[in-house]
């Protein structure tokens, strides 16, 4: 790999570290504790370790020192403090609840003072060596390991980087916690750290075998920098992938729930969208309705609260439906009788795109879906015939009683079912039954 290419490759590694840094600092300005503070220091010390350690910065800041080995000594000190930060993290996410608060802080304080002692040594042993000629950070452990001082640097330093990693690895495995988040990135941890210890199994050998006179292992030495790159990108994703993950979800369910939010909300009164989003205040626009163009939520800042504001319009949007007296149960029987004549006639099912177990909601889902489609075109036919809207005791949509938390799934899965075979095709009969009867759409 090119100077330029390692250069690019390091400084965008720095770039992530630096983001989840900001990222965290400012979410212990709104909420301090010990373990934002700690994910802070990972990834500070890790924007710091790639930028010094790209070989643009690693000549700049030898150059400026006047030794160009010497911004080793800050690369290696700062991958220790991250991971041993890391370790520290580890311990206190997988510590088991009933355990004694002073056990906890026992076991990080004297894993803390290891590293501390052990960054002490390195530091003398480092600046009492005799490092000459010119600099190829890549290959300090081989080049200048004959130093007996660079023996010891060398030596506390992967005997750390190994005691830490495979003891955070150790604890990552055994962790079960009720927290998804925390989790995912304990196993993330884990991960990384169980990479990163490749690079103590590649730079150990060669080390050892440079130290006799045996340089046919350097090449394997080198390769140990990938493995520390890669554990370090798996931190980064143990850190934000939940988060990216959750982000990604609430975009799509946005874009999702955009459809129902028209029906329910667009199409039945435009005062029951908070407005934050509104584009057009003109009431002849798309044919007297407002649309996809008169709201375009953002999918980009402040999704979550775009994504809640969503769902509650929606669910006010089927509660005025409601109170109008316009929920009728005829579209919600249809959807249940013709999925059960479906699950007993293969080509029914096939033609209705039904599987032969049907998803957990799914057909309270169509259900839904086609009770609230008919409720908005009986308020517009009413709407177009002048007609007064139907009077008489509200009657409940389906999900009245479904939990907060559990709000935004039921109203995804409704979304999707609202141009289903199964709904288009209930719609249809219910159309049929009231044409048979004599009796219009605004009325029943």
């Amino acid at each position: 790999m090119s100077e330029s290419c390692a250069t690019t490759v390091y400084l965008v590694i720095a770039a992530m570290h630096m983001t989840i840094a900001m990222t965290k600092a400012t979410a212990f300005v709104r909420s301090p504790s010990f373990a934002l503070a700690l994910l802070f220091g990972i990834h500070a010390l890790g924007a710091t370790v790639y930028t010094v350690a790209s070989p643009l910065g690693y000549e700049n800041v030898g150059s400026a020192v006047g030794q160009p080995w010497f911004p080793t000594l800050p690369i290696y000190l700062g991958i220790l403090m991250c991971f041993g930060t890391q370790q520290l993290l580890t311990i206190l996410w997988t510590s088991p609840r009933p355990e004694q608060p002073w056990r906890v802080r026992r076991t990080i304080a004297a894993w803390a003072i290891a590293y501390v002692i052990s960054t002490a040594v390195m530091v003398v042993a480092f600046l009492t060596a005799r490092l000459e000629g010119p600099a190829d950070p890549l290959k300090f452990n081989t080049e200048l390991v004959a130093d007996p001082h660079v023996k010891v640097f060398l030596g506390v330093f992967l005997t750390m980087l190994t005691c830490g990693t495979v003891h955070a690895w150790l604890r990552t495995r055994r962790a079960q916690l009720d927290d998804d988040a925390t989790m995912h990135s304990l196993r993330w941890f884990g991960r990384s750290m169980l990479v990163t210890f490749g690079y103590v199994v590649c730079s150990a050998p060669a080390a050892v075998a440079a130290a006799f006179n045996h340089h046919q292992l350097d090449a394997v030495g080198v390769m140990g920098s990938a493995f520390g790159v890669a554990g370090s990108i798996m931190t980064c994703y143990g850190v934000s992938g939940a988060a990216v993950s959750a982000w990604l979800g609430e975009r799509r369910d946005i874009a999702v729930l955009q459809p129902l939010w028209e029906l329910v909300v667009a199409g039945v009164d435009r005062e029951l969208s908070l407005g934050s989003s509104r584009r057009s205040q003109d009431p002849c626009a798309r044919g007297g309705t407002a649309g996809a163009e008169w709201s375009k939520p953002s999918r980009v800042f402040n999704v979550r609260w775009t994504l809640h504001r969503r769902v509650i319009e929606i669910l006010d949007g089927i509660r005025q439906l409601e109170r109008r007296s316009l929920i009728s149960g005829l579209p919600g029987q249809a959807v249940t009788q013709l999925h059960s004549e479906a699950m007993k006639s293969e080509d029914l099912r096939t033609q209705l795109g039904l599987g032969k177990k049907d998803p957990a909601g799914g057909l309270e889902a169509a259900a839904t879906a086609a009770i609230l489609r008919d409720a908005v075109e009986r308020l517009q036919a009413a709407s177009r015939d002048e007609a007064q809207a139907p009077c008489g005791q509200p009657v409940l949509a389906p999900g009245k009683d479904t939990p907060a938390a559990d709000e935004r799934r039921r109203l995804v899965h409704v979304a999707r079912a609202l141009h289903s075979p199964l709904v288009e095709s209930s719609l249809q009969v219910v159309a049929s039954v009231r044409e048979g009867e004599g009796v219009t759409g605004a009325t029943r």
